[in-house]
C-alpha cells in the first residue's frame, strides 16, 4: 500500500517519540489498566521501567498504548508466525494410474502408494485407463475401482464416486486423517526413528539402505505411469 507522497505505509505499531497524542490509554507491563494520562507521562514511565511505550490500538479515542519490551515482542510475534506456517497444511491431491487387467503384482505395488498417500493426508485420483477393446467393457474399471475402495476403507473413503472421463474411468479417495494429524504423526515418527539410530549406530545403515531401495522402486514406478501414459496417444492413432 501506498500513500499519495510516495511513500510506503508502514505496518508496524508507532512506538515512544512517534506517538503523536496529547493523551494516551495506558497498559502496564503486566496488563493492569493505568488509565488515560498525558502523552508524557506515559513516556516518562517507560523510561522509568525500561520499557517501549507501544501503540496497540491507535484507531481508539484516546489511543491505547502499552508498556513492553518491544524488541521482545517482534521476536515473539516472529516465531509464533514461523511456526504456524511450518504447521501450515496444504491438501495434496496425488494420482495413480492403473489398467482394468493389472497384473495382482503391479495391483500390489499401486495400492501400496495409495496406502501411502493416505496416511500422508493427502487425496488420491484413481485412474483407470481403458485401450482399444476395452472400453466397451467399463464395468472391469469399476469392479478394479471398488476392489481397491474396499481395500484401503481403513484409511480412506470414496470422495468421489468412479466416473466416466473419454477413454478414463476416474475415482478420487479423500483420508480419514487430516493433514495435520499426519504431518504430526510423521515428525514424530522421525524424532524416533533418530532416537533409535543415535541408541544403535549399527542399524542407522539398514534403515538408510532400505529407504534408498524404496526411493528406487518409487523412481521406476513413475517410470512405468509415464510410459503407460504416453503409450495411450500411440495406441489411438493405431485404432483411428
Amino acid at each position: 500500500m501506498w500513500c499519495y507522497r510516495g511513500g510506503s505505509i508502514s505496518a508496524e505499531p508507532r512506538i515512544n517519540d512517534r506517538i503523536r497524542v496529547p493523551e494516551v490509554r495506558l497498559v502496564g507491563p503486566s496488563g493492569e489498566q493505568v488509565g488515560i494520562v498525558p502523552l508524557a507521562k506515559a513516556l516518562e514511565l517507560a523510561q522509568e521501567y525500561d520499557l517501549d511505550l507501544v501503540e496497540v490500538a491507535a484507531n481508539a479515542r484516546p489511543p491505547v498504548c502499552k508498556l513492553m519490551d518491544y524488541g521482545k515482542f517482534k521476536y515473539e510475534s516472529a516465531m509464533k508466525a514461523r511456526e504456524a506456517r511450518k504447521n501450515q497444511a496444504h491438501t495434496v491431491i496425488k494420482e495413480m494410474k492403473l489398467r482394468p487387467k493389472i497384473d495382482p503384482h503391479d495391483y500390489d505395488t499401486k495400492k501400496g502408494h495409495v496406502v501411502r498417500f493416505l496416511k500422508q493426508g493427502d487425496k488420491v485420483k484413481i485412474t483407470i485407463m481403458f485401450r482399444g477393446r476395452e472400453q466397451s467393457r467399463p464395468e472391469l474399471g469399476y469392479r478394479l475401482l471398488q476392489r481397491l475402495a474396499s481395500d484401503v476403507e481403513d484409511l480412506g473413503f470414496v470422495e468421489s464416486n468412479p466416473k466416466q472421463d473419454g477413454r478414463n474411468m476416474i475415482m478420487v479417495l479423500g483420508p480419514h486423517k487430516k493433514k495435520t494429524e499426519a504431518m504430526a504423526e510423521a515428525r514424530e515418527a522421525q524424532a524416533a526413528r533418530k532416537a533409535e539410530a543415535k541408541a544403535n549406530p549399527g542399524r542407522s545403515q539398514n534403515a538408510a539402505d532400505g529407504e534408498t531401495a524404496d526411493g528406487e522402486g518409487e523412481t521406476a514406478e513413475a517410470e512405468t505411469a509415464e510410459a503407460e501414459t504416453a503409450e495411450a496417444p500411440a495406441e489411438a492413432s493405431a485404432e483411428a
